[in-house]
C-alpha cells in the first residue's frame, strides 16, 4: 500500500505537472496567433531533439529499432495527429473550451480499452461516458453555435491522445521508453518539414525562444507526470489533470482577455463530473478492469489482455 505521504508527493508533483503542460499550451496560443501548426510544430520539435539525445545518450543511449512495429507505427500516428488538433485548437479556441473537450480523454480511453484491450466496461462506466459525452455536446452547442477548425482540431486531438495512451499501456513494459519518445517526434519532424515550405515565414528571436520554451515545459510536464505516478497511486495522481481549468481560467485571463462562458463552464463540470465518478468507481475496486487508472508508468508491465481482432492485426 502506498504511504499518505508518498501520495501527498505525487499529487504535488501531478499538480506541478499540469502547470507546466498549461504553461505550455499558453505559449502554443501566443505563438500560435501568428504562425501555422506546422511551423510552429515543427521548430518545437526541432529544439526538442538536443534535449531528448542528451537524455537518451545519459541513460546509455539504445536502439530505437521497435520489437512491436505494428503498434509503435499506430501510436506514432496518432500522436502526431493529437499534436496537430491540439495546437490547432489552442491556436484558435479559448483555452478553457479547448480543455473542456480535452478532458473527454478519460471517457474516450475507456471506450478504446474495449476492442484494443478487450477490457469489459459495466453498466456505471457505459452510463458516466455516455453523462461525459453530453457533456462535450454542452461545450459545442451543435446548432447553436459556429464549429470551427479549432473545434474539430480538440476533437481529432482528444481522440488521438487517447488512442497514444491505449497504446502506451499496452506496450509499458515491452517497449523501449527512447522508441516511444522519439518515434513521435521524428514523425512530426518529417509531416511538417513536409508542409514547411508553403508556410514558412522568418521567425524573430523572441519568437524562437518561445518554441523553446514550448519544447521546455512540454518535457517537464511529461517528466513530473512520469515522476507522479511512480511516487503515488493513480487514483490519487490521475485527478489531478482537471487542475489544468485553473490555470486555463488564468492564463486566458491574464493573456487572452478570455472568460469561460456559461455553456463551457457547464459542460466541463458534467465532463469532470464524469471523469471523477469513473476515478472514484475504479480507486475502490468496483470494476474488474482499471482501464483509466492502469500507471504508464515506464517499466511497468502490464498484464496480458485477452487478444482483440485488432490486437492480432497488429501483432507481430
Amino acid at each position: 500500500m502506498t504511504a499518505p505521504g508518498a501520495n501527498l508527493k505525487g499529487a504535488a508533483l501531478g499538480l506541478a505537472a499540469m502547470a507546466a503542460y498549461a504553461t505550455h499550451d499558453a505559449a502554443i496560443k501566443l505563438l500560435g496567433a501568428g504562425l501555422s501548426p506546422f511551423q510552429l510544430i515543427f521548430f518545437v520539435a526541432l529544439l526538442s531533439m538536443p534535449v531528448v539525445a542528451a537524455v537518451a545518450l545519459a541513460r546509455g543511449g539504445g536502439s530505437l529499432r521497435p520489437r512491436h512495429p505494428g503498434w509503435v507505427a499506430l501510436r506514432t500516428c496518432a500522436g502526431t495527429v493529437n499534436v496537430l488538433g491540439a495546437v490547432l485548437a489552442f491556436s484558435t479556441l479559448p483555452l478553457a473550451q479547448v480543455y473542456a473537450i480535452l478532458f473527454a480523454m478519460p471517457l474516450l480511453i475507456t471506450l478504446m480499452a474495449v476492442p484494443l484491450l478487450s477490457e469489459r466496461v459495466g453498466p456505471h462506466r457505459w452510463a458516466a461516458i455516455a453523462v461525459g459525452l453530453v457533456g462535450v455536446l454542452i461545450v459545442l452547442r451543435p446548432g447553436q453555435a459556429p464549429l470551427s477548425a479549432g473545434h474539430l482540431g480538440a476533437l481529432v486531438a482528444a481522440a488521438g491522445g487517447s488512442l497514444a495512451a491505449v497504446i502506451a499501456r499496452r506496450l509499458a513494459g515491452r517497449e523501449a521508453t527512447q522508441v516511444l519518445v522519439v518515434w513521435p517526434i521524428l514523425l512530426n519532424l518529417a509531416v511538417t518539414a513536409v508542409a514547411l515550405p508553403w508556410v514558412y515565414r522568418p521567425m524573430g528571436a523572441g519568437e524562437l525562444g518561445l518554441a523553446g520554451l514550448i519544447a521546455l515545459f512540454g518535457m517537464a510536464g511529461a517528466a513530473l507526470s512520469v515522476l507522479a505516478y511512480r511516487a503515488g497511486q493513480a487514483a490519487v495522481v490521475a485527478p489531478m489533470q482537471y487542475s489544468q481549468i485553473l490555470w486555463a481560467v488564468l492564463y486566458g485571463w491574464l493573456l487572452f482577455d478570455e472568460t469561460p462562458d456559461r455553456p463551457t463552464a457547464v459542460g466541463l463540470a458534467v465532463i469532470v463530473a464524469s471523469g471523477l465518478y469513473i476515478l472514484w468507481r475504479e480507486s475502490r475496486g468496483a470494476s474488474s478492469t482499471r482501464p483509466v487508472l492502469e500507471s504508464d508508468r515506464a517499466g511497468d508491465a502490464l498484464p496480458s489482455p485477452r487478444p482483440s481482432p485488432i490486437a492480432r492485426l497488429l501483432r507481430r
